[in-house]
């Protein structure tokens, strides 16, 4: 087993040390990929930071079983972070092809869900739709729908927005700071936990699989970064 296998097993496990280890090594990767979207409208620190949320979603979701080497599998989930941001600006449009890839991977992945009684692996998965693990992992990112801070959540029904401001109006909030920039100021696993809650719309059930951490955890970060964001914004 490689260094970088034995780091992801650590890694599924919990261990945030070797999340970060992870991350800090295959820096050059990520950036690699990241400069591939310059000159789309976005700046290269929040390529970055969208390429690490997509290896975050590659390294909790990798399976050794796939017989293929990890990079092979998280450069596409790396990618297709940023294409979904892009394609959200109108910069970048998903294929036919890819869209109907999308829609027979989420059928027999909700097939299968029934039947184990479980969420399936990318594996199981991979054997019923004959697709590779990196055209599922490129199908499912490219099609994922991005949130908008001004979108309600699924389960909570208020926006980003709304949370931190309160009763104050727009043009109040325009003049403190941009909400990007306060959230770009804060520590590394608030900020994830705000991009997937209320850029990519997930549950924080749903958070708490990504992160490999439990639902108390991620609903305490969220509790946290938002009141770190209203003193930003004060």
């Amino acid at each position: 087993m490689s260094r970088t296998e034995e780091l992801i097993v650590k890694a599924q496990a919990g261990d945030q040390e070797a999340r970060e280890l992870l991350i800090t090594e295959n820096s050059g990767l990520i950036w690699s990929i990241a400069r591939r979207f310059l000159g789309r409208g976005a700046e290269a620190d929040d390529l970055y930071q969208l390429g690490c949320v997509g290896f975050i979603k590659a390294v909790d979701g990798f399976d050794l079983e796939f017989g293929t080497q990890f990079s092979t599998y998280a450069v596409p989930k790396i990618a297709g972070e940023i294409r979904r941001f892009l394609r959200d600006d109108g910069a970048i449009k998903v294929s036919r092809s890819i869209k109907e890839q999308a829609t027979t991977i989420r059928t027999i992945r909700n097939h299968l869900a029934t039947a184990l009684g479980r969420e399936p692996t990318i594996t199981e998965i991979s054997r019923q739709t004959g697709f590779t693990p990196e055209e599922i992992a490129l199908a499912e990112n490219a099609t994922a729908y991005t949130e908008s801070i001004n979108r309600q959540t699924g389960e909570d029904g208020f926006t980003l927005e709304s949370v931190l401001t309160d009763t104050e109006s727009e043009e109040v909030l325009v003049e403190k700071i941009s909400l990007r920039q306060a959230i770009d100021k804060l520590p590394e696993r608030e900020k994830t936990v705000i991009q997937l809650r209320y850029f990519h719309g997930l549950t924080q059930d749903r958070a708490s699989k990504v992160l490999n951490v439990s639902q108390v955890q991620v609903s305490r970060i969220e509790k946290k970064a938002l009141t770190h964001l209203r003193e930003l914004m004060a």
